[in-house]
């Protein structure tokens, strides 16, 4: 999940993320995810990923 939040931050700076969060402990690993650097090459494909239709992305 951290690599997911970290990848919608590295998007654009006008994203707000607002995961919902059960535990103390789910929501300190979710402001973890403000710190981690996805390698540039890794938010390449990710983005590719993303801009699949949903019906070739495996599940």
């Amino acid at each position: 999940m951290q690599v997911a939040l970290a990848w919608l931050l590295q998007r654009s700076l006008n994203i707000l993320l607002i995961p919902g969060t059960s535990s103390v402990e789910h929501l300190r690993e979710n402001i973890k995810a403000a710190s981690l650097q996805l390698p540039q090459q890794t938010v390449v494909d990710l983005n590719a990923i993303a801009a699949r239709p949903l019906a070739d992305q495996a599940i």
